[in-house]
């Protein structure tokens, strides 16, 4: 299937894997790739110039395909060395990078430099429009539906993936609540050129995560995610358990007067204890609601083909339809 995003990336498939911290490592993205998606690296999982570099050598050992890198914008008192991991990026001949966060504009001047094309992740039509005024070559339109970060407006994708149709010149995939070939079909008649999908490959049999995680996702249902920090403005979509009970009802009892120093316990530093050892209590970790829509643990390959398999028959089945 080709798109503007297959051949914007030079992938053979419209399916991109979102960065995902202590996921995306690469294992994950080599995996991916080698399937014919676009597979990314997560660059603030490695943290130093020097670890995302060796991360990246280790990815292309993995794949000859191309494959990305996500670079996550936080703001933060102590940001992480942002220019030396773009020269990490640039140095290592990464094609794509996906940006998240705050606004990219101060890292794209090197990255498009060197010809690398950015994809940036947005949860609405207006910070799209920003994205493509900066020079961002596609967006990442993330509905409320995803797991993360899905901003404060709470558009589901049923209504943003066209109203993004409607205002963009650049191409955009979707992302948020996808899962399969209905969800690639429907995509691409609301105006995408692909998807992007997160909670969907952490339950594939490459995810470099604990097995633990993988069976949360499996047994969780569309009903089985919580939104927490949105009091602080900072909304995130977890998988409900016991560490998000407990900040779920801190911003109960504290109402307007919460901080982030007081949900510390449940978010600083959790990801390593959970994804690595699966310590699935130990905090609050982002899962979307397409956990509901996860029935088994296929290799990427699988996945990515049994994804295809099934869009190219339902276009082949609406277009019956359509000469009836």
């Amino acid at each position: 299937m080709k798109t503007a995003i297959t051949e914007m990336f030079g992938i053979e498939h419209p399916i991109i894997q979102g960065g995902m911290h202590y996921v995306g490592f690469a294992e994950m993205a080599a995996a991916v790739s080698n399937a014919g998606g676009l597979g990314i690296i997560t660059g603030l999982t490695q943290g130093t110039p020097e670890k995302l570099a060796n991360e990246i050598a280790r990815c292309k050992d993995m794949t000859d395909k191309p494959f990305g890198v996500n670079l996550t914008i936080l703001p933060t008192l102590t940001p992480p060395d942002y220019p030396g991991l773009v020269k990490a990026i640039i140095e290592g001949g990464v094609t794509v990078v996906e940006t998240a966060g705050r606004n990219p504009v101060d890292l794209l001047p090197p990255l498009k430099d060197a010809g690398i094309k950015v994809i940036h992740k947005c949860t609405s039509v207006r910070h799209s429009l920003k994205a493509q005024e900066i020079g961002c070559d596609a967006v990442s339109v993330d509905g409320f539906e995803c797991g993360g970060h899905p901003g404060e407006d709470d558009v589901p994708n049923f209504i943003l993936l066209p109203r993004a149709a409607d205002e963009l010149e650049i191409p955009f995939v979707s992302s948020g609540g996808m899962a399969d070939g209905r969800s690639l079909v429907a995509s691409l008649a609301m105006g995408a050129q692909g998807m992007n999908m997160g909670t969907r490959f952490i339950a594939t049999k490459e995810a470099p995560v604990h097995e633990n995680v993988k069976q949360a996702i499996l047994a969780a249902s569309e009903l089985d995610t919580r939104l927490v920090m949105r009091p602080l403005r900072n909304t995130e979509r977890v998988l409900n358990n016991a560490a998000v009970e407990r900040l779920i009802q801190k911003e109960k009892d504290l109402g307007d007067a919460i901080t982030i120093q007081d949900i510390l316990p449940e978010v600083a530093g959790v990801y390593p204890k959970i994804m690595m050892e699966g310590a699935m209590d130990e905090g609050a970790w982002s899962c979307g609601m397409v956990a509901g829509l996860i029935y088994d643990i296929p290799t990427c390959k699988e996945l990515i083909d049994r994804i295809m398999l099934q869009a190219e028959e339902i276009i082949a089945r609406m277009q019956a339809m359509a000469r009836a």
